[in-house]
């Protein structure tokens, strides 16, 4: 990632209110999970995508416990965080993963579940991918595989991270185009 985009950059270590975010949700979420979808609902023009994204991602009950609103608070901090640097000049946005010190399993993960998550937030603004250009087309495509991506057998070493890098630094890609051509004159 350039130097613009990871001097920015909120990691999960960032966020401990999202540590339960996988036992409040009712999709069992991972934060990185829930963060793609809010891009993918943010980069394909949602009209409101913090109020359909913590609809979708946590529980509706008229009464909140505390860890579910702390959870809420923090999702909402980060999708502020998010919307204010993906439509800023710089577009300095960067996927919310584990951060650089974690395991390289557990950030292969973060890159698998955003990913997944991505493309779920897509899928739920309804946007036709046929409509997208060609070269979306296939950046989402290239997407789909990292979801495909076994990390269990992924041993520590330069090759592996450097490949975890270039993937990272795909989906800031991936999310760019998408934004592009679906989410600025849509967005809020």
């Amino acid at each position: 990632m350039s130097a613009e985009h990871s001097s920015h950059a909120s990691t999960l270590a960032d966020h401990p209110s999202l540590e339960h975010l996988s036992d409040l949700s009712e999709l069992a979420l991972t934060p990185s999970e829930a963060h793609g979808i809010y891009c993918g609902l943010l980069c394909s023009g949602e009209r409101d995508c913090l109020a359909r994204w913590l609809d979708e991602i946590l529980p509706k009950t008229p009464t909140s416990d505390h860890d579910t609103a702390n959870c809420r608070a923090a999702l909402t901090a980060v999708a502020e965080q998010t919307l204010t640097s993906i439509q800023g000049p710089r577009r300095a946005f960067t996927p919310l993963l584990p951060s650089a010190d974690a395991p390289l399993v557990a950030r292969a993960e973060g890159v698998n579940d955003w990913s997944r998550g991505f493309l779920y937030g897509l899928g739920l603004n309804g946007r036709d991918p046929n409509s997208f250009s060609v070269i979306t087309r296939d950046a989402l495509a290239d997407l789909t595989e990292v979801t495909r991506m076994d990390v269990n057998d992924l041993g520590d070493s330069e090759d592996n991270e450097q490949a975890l890098a270039e993937v990272t630094e795909f989906l800031w890609v991936a999310a760019m185009l998408v934004y592009e051509e679906q989410g600025p004159t849509q967005a809020h």
